[in-house]
């Protein structure tokens, strides 16, 4: 009797474990930019999957690949890289394939967003948001604008304290935009001009900030403009309406946030279950609508708010979409612009 009461209990007790083991597995560990995912969503995701979602935030593309170079690969399950160091992070094995089996929604990405150049057919990426780089500021006395990136990078039309972006290809492509460079150049003449535009700019800037940092410094009312990606300054916008945003006559950079999963992603399968998730075209609608980046899922589109869908700082116009440039991976020669930028970030 006592013998069968002990196999029992340990019978009991390795079910308990395994059930325990079991519910472990379901967390999925999300690396991505702050400010970037409606909670609600999370919550919705949760309930569905019966899963805990764990979110971890980094700032710029750099910092995310420096993450999944030192282990990070093996620690999450989602991760959102930029279009341009997408190239990168494959060549060095930290993304896993995916399997488009478990993402039937893929269908659901508009036709410019399938096939793109950094990723072609898809295969370790699927884009989750897209936008521009621009100006925040706060509206001068006057009221009148003079929508160039020379508020920044002339001495002469500086309109108060401002801060520059803390995201080298994005940054260095705003100043060559300006210009008149592509944001892509390679050549080292074009590059030094603009490292010396980039250092006088620093040297009368309050410093380097990421895209949210800077639209919080313009909102606390310690900067009077700074670079941010589009949503951000958006949301800022309904919060202080003393507050403006635009992308430079110049033109400047496009760009597209995907979704990814690591090479060692320990629950993969529920890594693709969320991006099919995420590709819902209600789902993808209230992502967009939370964000304010524009959507790059066509079936969502129909769930946009309309205010948003007529925007022309989420969705450009095409004179302006003609002079935005993706940035794309330039190879070797990206030892070019690391240079530039570590030359400028320290001295």
């Amino acid at each position: 009797m006592k013998n069968t009461w002990i196999k029992t209990a340990l019978g009991l007790c390795l079910a308990l474990g395994l059930t325990a083991t079991a519910h472990a597995e379901r967390r999925l560990n999300v690396f991505i930019w702050s400010e970037y995912m409606d909670p609600e969503i999370i919550s919705d995701f949760e309930k569905q999957f019966d899963c805990k979602v764990v979110i971890d935030l980094y700032e710029d593309n750099e910092s995310m690949m420096a993450k999944l170079q030192s282990g990070g690969d093996s620690l999450y399950d989602i991760c959102v890289p930029g279009n341009y160091i997408i190239p990168l992070l494959i060549q060095q094995n930290l993304l896993a394939p995916l399997r488009p089996e478990n993402i039937p929604n893929m269908k659901n990405l508009s036709p410019s967003f399938q096939n793109p150049s950094y990723d072609p057919g898809n295969q370790y990426t699927v884009a989750y948001q897209w936008g521009t780089v621009g100006i925040y500021m706060r509206k001068p006395a006057g009221g009148t604008i003079d929508e160039t990136w020379g508020l920044l990078f002339d001495s002469a039309k500086q309109p108060g304290p401002f801060f520059l972006m803390d995201s080298i290809r994005e940054m260095m492509g705003c100043a060559l935009k300006y210009r008149g460079f592509s944001v892509n150049t390679v050549n080292i003449d074009e590059l030094r001009d603009v490292q010396a535009v980039l250092a006088d700019s620093k040297d009368r800037s309050l410093g380097f900030e990421g895209g949210v940092g800077g639209k919080n410094k313009v909102l606390a009312r310690t900067a009077t403009a700074a670079i941010v990606y589009n949503g951000d300054a958006i949301r800022a916008i309904a919060d202080d309406p003393e507050t403006v945003y635009f992308v430079p006559r110049e033109g400047g950079v496009i760009w597209c946030d995907n979704l990814a999963i690591p090479a060692k992603a320990p629950n993969r399968d529920l890594a693709e279950k969320f991006i099919n998730f995420i590709l819902e075209p209600e789902v993808g609608a209230r992502l967009s609508n939370y964000n304010q980046y524009a959507t790059p899922n066509e079936a969502a589109k129909a769930f946009i708010t309309p205010e948003d869908l007529a925007n022309p700082a989420i969705y450009p116009p095409d004179d302006m979409m003609a002079k935005l440039e993706f940035v794309n991976d330039v190879g070797s020669d990206t030892e070019l612009y690391d240079e530039i930028w570590t030359q400028l970030k320290s001295e």
